[in-house]
């Protein structure tokens, strides 16, 4: 079996997504009566219902993704579906360790709405930015925040490596305005500011991974059913300790996300399920890997027509 199974990040939310599998299974009604009851408030109504406003809230989208995603994987796991190996964007690496075994969906949910919580306090709103640069290769995109930082523009760095041609930079929002304009001076097609809270994936959130990391020392990691890529290193990875060491260095280091898909082409995998809302994994997968086939597996349509097809 050749399927990989990755998870989205912050961006894939939306106001109902989760309801249609909450109402048409039990496993996945039992996904969000879990995550409500660790948390300590109702997060299934705010996926179902909004306000869109309070869902975008860092510290709620996280733990709110994640239990989506955990709900269709929980699905998938009752259809008797198992991925060959994992991998998710950012917060959607929470996600694949869950789906590997690794943590505790439990675990996970409350860890996350901490990491959301510390990764927004690490930087007060306004003062940090991220944008997408369009249409210049990785090392262009490191050599416009380099020369900015030379020249004491101020801290500004590649924050994911999505796709050829589609890189985002974090920093302080100055160095990030000054940065897309020297891309845009040598070839940039688009430079588009991202509407978000905080500047994730850059050295200013060095702060919230310190903070997580005694957080994360107390909860138990087992090691992975199944290989997980990780962000930080793009390369497989299924023992507990290194994959929790993985997820304290991501906070604040670039998301090698079209170099974990290279890697998983290279491995052999040439069928990708999309296990959570939304089909923006996909599209960076047939990007980089045009002859894969990638399907997505987030909501009741979806899931239904897996179920048609063989695993």
């Amino acid at each position: 079996m050749t399927e990989a199974w990755i998870f989205p990040g912050q961006g894939s939310q939306a106001v109902g997504m989760g309801r249609d599998l909450h109402d048409r299974h039990p496993e996945a009604r039992a996904v969000f009566e879990e995550a409500d009851a660790a948390l300590g408030f109702g997060l299934a109504a705010l996926c179902f219902e909004g306000p869109e406003a309070e869902l975008r809230r860092t510290e709620v989208t996280q733990p709110a993704l994640l239990t989506v995603s955990a709900a269709a994987l929980a699905v998938l796991r009752a259809a008797g579906r198992r991925p060959a190996a994992v991998a998710g964007h950012s917060l959607g690496e929470y996600s694949a360790l869950v789906a590997a075994g690794v943590l505790r969906f439990a675990d996970a949910v409350r860890i996350v709405r901490r990491r959301g919580a510390f990764m927004q306090e690490a930087v007060p709103e306004g003062e940090g930015g991220m944008a997408a640069i369009l249409g210049l290769d990785a090392g262009q995109v490191a050599a416009c925040c380099e020369d900015t930082v030379r020249a004491g523009g101020g801290v500004v760095q590649c924050a994911n490596l999505n796709a050829a041609g589609q890189v985002v930079i974090a920093g302080t929002a100055g160095a990030v305005e000054a940065a897309g304009r020297l891309a845009r001076e040598r070839g940039a097609r688009r430079v588009l500011p991202l509407n978000v809270s905080a500047p994730f994936h850059c050295a200013l959130m060095e702060p919230a991974a310190r903070r997580l990391e005694p957080l994360l020392a107390e909860l138990p990691f087992v090691d992975a059913a199944c290989p997980v890529w990780t962000n930080v290193d793009a390369r497989p990875e299924t023992r507990g300790e290194a994959l929790r060491s993985a997820l304290i260095r991501q906070v604040a280091a670039p998301v090698r996300w079209e170099e974990t898909v290279r890697g998983l082409g290279a491995a052999g995998h040439t069928e990708f399920l999309e296990v959570g809302p939304g089909t923006v994994l996909a599209g960076l997968v047939r990007r980089t890997l045009p002859e894969a086939h990638v399907r997505p597996a987030g909501d009741e349509t979806a899931l239904a027509a897996l179920a048609t097809a063989a695993p």
